[in-house]
């Protein structure tokens, strides 16, 4: 078990890819793909892609128990719950009666276990880790955030067309792009060539 962290690179199928942070590893989780027009996103193909992508990310969980499509089905779901919620959330709109189920139930699953290694220094998941309880923390981290100090936190980029949200921890509560690194600075470049557009 490693210090929790959150972020991961995301990948624009129009070609380039940047850092992503949204501030909790629920939420980056939502960020794994989609349905729709979010196909195009789409990272969790089989059940291995999801195993890989919990051994890697927080909570860094490394399954020992195989993952089925089963598990795979069930985060497909809680993923759709998480991204939904958060957007509500940052839109100021009640939470859709379907997430608040879809969270539920994953959370009342029981989540991973830390287990202190002998030595005393370090910690892992108790065996056995199963993709269920992997699900469980995150759908409690979710609801933590929703409930707790940062839920007015929430927020989806300021960009008209990018729809990537974040819980946003900073102190001042001014961040507003995804990534200044992409929005931030496509914003100010549009913003400098209305100047020049304008100027005499």
């Amino acid at each position: 078990m490693r210090a929790s962290t959150t972020g991961r690179v995301l990948h624009d199928p129009r070609g380039g890819s940047f850092w992503f942070d949204a501030g909790a590893a629920c939420l980056d989780f939502a960020h794994t793909g989609g349905e729709g027009r979010y196909a195009v996103f789409e990272t969790l193909h089989e059940p291995a892609d999801l195993a890989e992508w919990l051994a890697r990310s927080s909570p860094a969980a490394t399954v020992t128990v195989p993952v089925t499509d089963d598990d795979l089905a069930a985060a497909t779901l809680l993923r759709r719950a998480i991204w939904d919620a958060a957007h509500a959330r940052a839109a100021s709109r009640p939470l859709p009666v379907g997430a608040v189920a879809t969270l539920n139930r994953a959370a009342a699953e029981a989540p991973l276990v830390p287990e202190l290694a002998a030595d005393g220094t370090t910690a892992g998941w108790a065996a056995p880790v199963r993709a269920a309880q992997a699900l469980s923390t995150l759908a409690r981290e979710m609801i933590e955030l929703l409930s707790g100090p940062l839920s007015g936190r929430f927020r989806e980029c300021a960009s008209d067309d990018c729809p990537l949200v974040f819980v946003d921890s900073s102190r001042p509560g001014a961040r507003r792009w995804c990534a200044m690194e992409r929005c931030g600075n496509r914003h100010k470049l549009r913003a400098l060539r209305a100047r020049r557009a304008t100027d005499p």
